[in-house]
């Protein structure tokens, strides 16, 4: 499942794979604990180098249940830090080094096999999990939705998380993320050719899941599985 932030993504995901009794991978708060370990060490998030050079020393660390979402650095907790400012402000310039790319790729296809053959099935959501990560997924997700729903959204995460903003500077926040992660070099951000296209501008998180489950059904990836309401 691919798309910008505040399409709904990472909800969508973690609800469809509770509702499937499937596994959970969150690729974007990999590469977001990967800048906070870069910020930590002190060094320019535009060195690519040094930036290579802290990815590869960081110990990382995510959890696959839905209901239960991990982030570890260095073995700490850091699901709530690596949502904050700084790190949003800095993760796409380290999202567009391709060595870390390449590292962390690497990590989400073990992480996918490791649960596929454990529970059988995984959501992944991500900027490119059709066409790069899992290009052979028999199901692949972009969602959509109009910046200005999406920076609605963004400002409603924030505030519930007692994070300070405003809607012209999260609206400026998500123009910004938008353009360097669908222009860069090394993977940028498009919908895979075979992806099925979701505007979430006026659907909720239900209708979205329950139209879902409905294509995963018809593609025969429920068989022998069940949903779970």
């Amino acid at each position: 499942m691919d798309g910008p932030s505040g399409t709904g993504k990472t909800t969508v995901a973690r609800t469809l794979a509770d509702r499937l009794g499937a596994g959970y991978l969150d690729t974007g708060a990999m590469y977001r604990a990967i800048t906070l370990a870069a910020l930590r060490s002190g060094i320019d998030v535009a060195d690519a180098d040094a930036v290579t050079t802290a990815a590869k020393a960081a110990e990382l660390e995510v959890g696959t249940d839905p209901n239960t979402p991990v982030a570890l650095l260095d073995g700490g907790d850091v699901a709530a830090e690596i949502r904050g400012d700084a790190v949003t402000s800095a993760v796409s310039a380290v999202a567009a080094v391709p060595a870390v790319r390449d590292l962390l790729v690497d990590q989400q296809r073990r992480i996918i096999a490791g649960v596929l053959a454990d529970v059988g099935g995984i959501v992944v959501e991500g900027r490119d999990i059709g066409t790069v990560v899992a290009p052979d997924a028999p199901l692949k997700i972009f969602l959509t939705a109009s910046a200005n729903v999406r920076a609605a959204r963004r400002l409603a995460q924030d505030s519930a998380a007692g994070r300070e903003s405003n809607h012209v500077d999260v609206l400026r926040s998500v123009d910004r993320r938008d353009r360097l992660d669908s222009t860069r070099a090394t993977n940028p951000m498009r919908p895979a050719y075979d992806a099925v296209e979701f505007d979430t501008t006026d659907l909720g998180v239900e209708g979205v899941v329950t139209s879902l489950c409905e294509l995963a059904e018809q593609r025969g990836i429920l068989a022998g599985r069940g949903t779970t309401s």
